[in-house]
């Protein structure tokens, strides 16, 4: 697949407190393994727009786009929620975080590319329409895939492979049945929300110490079959890495072997349907080497598929 890795400087701003998991030092973890495995000369690497308002007042309400921006602190940092906080550039690694999503869907739109890793930060999966929270400011992949709607996209899919539920994905688009909703998570963990399905919103809990022969099992007998039926337009992946049994986040064991398969087969469907590509953004993943090891591998799989 002809693959693209977006990214930008100011996703490295966003600051909160000292020994924070959700630190700069993430994306480095990332963009270092590429240069290491070689793997930067195979891919095109872009730098991610930045985005406006009206992206972000896609999914979310003014009054939290609002609250975001009067919360904004001139100097040191300010809380938002429990887990998140904001300094004087928060906004400025928001701005292309969200953009990189768009700037994703434009290419594979343009046919330009058929894959995308949005290597930025913060995170975005557990922020809903009306609240921001763990670790997540705006949900990226919620603003993009909206966006993708806007541009014409008709059924899109959104996978979310994160050891926390995709709770905020799930709240904005739980009503929409033009986007089918997948996330699999330790259960039970944060962030607690309820376990539901229809026939667009998949949960797929797992126990912990859950491996990569239970991510087959998941994926085989509960995703793919429903992912063939519903024959997306667009597949957005919101990759958490967390689920990797270095990474004490979580009680997962995932290695990069399984996140290999799992990426394969979701650009095999692709290549076997009339799926225009794949947009991934990075959301969890807190052990360095294991971020970067798994990410990379994730990406390499795109590009050999």
């Amino acid at each position: 697949m002809r693959t693209a890795v977006i990214s930008h400087p100011h996703c490295r701003k966003h600051k909160m407190i000292a020994e924070h998991p959700e630190c700069p030092e993430r994306l480095d973890a990332v963009s270092d393994r590429l240069l290491a495995s070689g793997l930067d000369i195979a891919v095109a690497q872009k730098s991610a727009p930045k985005a406006d308002l009206e992206h972000i007042a896609l999914v979310h309400d003014r009054a939290l786009i609002d609250k975001v921006l009067t919360s904004i602190p001139q100097e040191g940092l300010r809380e938002l929620d429990g887990d998140t906080w904001l300094c004087p550039d928060s906004m400025k690694a928001v701005e292309r975080a969200v953009g990189a999503g768009i700037l994703a869907v434009d290419e594979i739109l343009a046919d330009s590319i058929d894959a995308a890793f949005c290597n930025v930060r913060p995170p975005g999966h557990h922020a809903n329409q009306s609240t921001s929270s763990g670790f997540c400011i705006f949900n990226n992949v919620a603003i993009a895939a909206a966006y993708a709607k806007q541009q014409g996209v008709k059924r899109i899919a959104i996978l979310d492979i994160d050891v926390h539920h995709g709770n905020g994905t799930q709240d904005i688009f739980r009503d929409d049945e033009s986007v089918l909703f997948c996330s699999l998570f330790q259960y039970p963990f944060y962030p607690n929300t309820a376990i539901e399905n229809t026939d667009t919103v998949i949960n797929s809990p797992l126990a912990i110490a859950s491996d990569g022969v239970d991510l087959k099992a998941l994926y085989s007998q509960q995703w793919e079959p429903t992912l063939r039926a519903f024959n997306p337009e667009l597949i957005f992946i919101s990759a958490g890495f967390d689920a990797h049994l270095e990474d004490d986040m979580g009680s997962l064991k995932f290695t990069e072997a399984d996140y290999q398969w799992l990426t394969e087969q979701v650009a095999e469907l692709v290549k076997q349907t009339d799926c225009k590509g794949i947009v991934s953004y990075l959301e969890g993943g807190y052990a360095l080497s294991a971020l970067g090891r798994s990410a990379v591998t994730h990406i390499k799989a795109l590009v050999e598929a």
